[in-house]
């Protein structure tokens, strides 16, 4: 499962370095990552753009801890600053129903990794992930209105 590393860099300078550098080597050992999931309803919303809200589910060495909602920008979700939010926020991975080559785009350049073709409840789906059930269907939307309401 790809996961990032949390990491606390010591200050050499402070007084409590040997701390720092205590809480750096046990972090070492956590795995944790977000996913968020376009979401309405409590089910993966079909299309990217034009969901209800985004559920962000934080995962530690395979297991849920928790989850929280993101809203959703007014109008498409490409043309906004929802990618670089989620960025910021370190979410590393979004597990969507369908979406277009610019969403994809767009998300990829801000270093977050997309699974499309995820349908159905939104906690079996990230469940299904971690288990290594769930893969990319590869396919996109080649128009704004593909997607099922």
């Amino acid at each position: 499962m790809p996961c990032r590393k949390l990491s606390v860099a010591p200050s050499l300078n402070s007084l409590n370095s040997l701390n720092s550098l205590s809480l750096r080597l046990s972090l070492l050992t956590f795995n944790i990552m977000k996913i968020a999931i376009p979401t309405r309803d409590g089910k993966v919303d079909d299309h990217f753009g034009h969901c209800a809200y985004y559920t962000i589910f934080e995962v530690e060495n395979g297991k849920i801890l928790s989850t929280s909602r993101l809203d959703s920008p007014e109008g498409c979700g490409c043309k906004s600053n929802i990618a670089s939010e989620m960025e910021a926020m370190g979410i590393e991975l979004m597990l969507a129903g369908n979406m277009g080559m610019g969403a994809l785009n767009k998300l990829t350049s801000h270093n977050i990794r997309v699974v499309r073709g995820c349908k159905g409840d939104i906690e079996a789906v990230v469940e299904g992930y971690l288990h290594g059930f769930v893969m990319d269907s590869g396919i996109s939307c080649d128009h704004h209105e593909c997607h099922e309401k």
